[in-house]
């Protein structure tokens, strides 16, 4: 069964998956994926402090994870 993500997925979790997902974070503003709040917060989390839609970027990483197994 192929990976998929959630809004309540936490962001460590989905570059585990696949790291090529981080480009997804960057391009949002989270440019700090190391720190351990940055990788410690869901994708729900990390969009409510950048401003971005979570069902969005959702949508996004798991068509990429989709399209990468």
């Amino acid at each position: 069964m192929a990976n998929q993500v959630t809004k309540d997925t936490i962001i460590l979790d989905v570059l585990r998956m696949n790291e090529g997902t981080a480009k997804f974070f960057f391009e949002i503003g989270m440019h700090c994926l190391g720190c351990p709040s940055a990788s410690g917060e869901s994708i729900a989390e990390a969009c409510a402090v950048h401003g971005e839609d979570a069902d969005q970027l959702v949508a996004r990483i798991n068509a990429f994870l989709a399209e990468n197994e």
